[in-house]
């Protein structure tokens, strides 16, 4: 499945099971493949699992500009906003992991995991 961000950009995801949503962000060089395991493992056990394939990575478009965290962050904001997204856990790796906080969403912002 796709969305399309606020400037025109294709951006792939995964959206499997029911329950309150798990959002995946894989770090550079990978792509939502990254976190199948976790995705069939949590799915099975009641969450919903959304992972996606940032733009230039994986099956999103490879757009020249705007390849940065703060573009990064509205585009996981925009999936957040499009698919309705209320209380979610995200999840993140490497660069994925610097996204959640870094966006101006407060959608996103207020749902990123406290620390440990």
């Amino acid at each position: 499945m796709t969305i399309t961000t606020k400037d025109g950009t294709k951006m792939y995801y995964k959206d499997w099971g029911k329950g309150q949503p798990v959002v995946f962000s894989h770090g550079w060089p990978l792509s939502a493949d990254a976190w199948e395991d976790q995705m069939v493992f949590l799915a099975a056990h009641g969450y919903r699992c959304i992972a996606h394939d940032r733009r230039g990575h994986g099956r999103s478009n490879q757009p020249w500009n705007d390849n940065d965290m703060d573009t990064y962050a509205d585009d996981l904001a925009a999936l957040v906003e499009t698919l309705d997204l209320k209380n979610a856990i995200h999840i993140g790796h490497s660069a994925g992991a610097a996204k959640s906080p870094a966006t101006s969403d407060a959608t996103v912002r207020s749902a990123s995991p406290k620390p440990c």
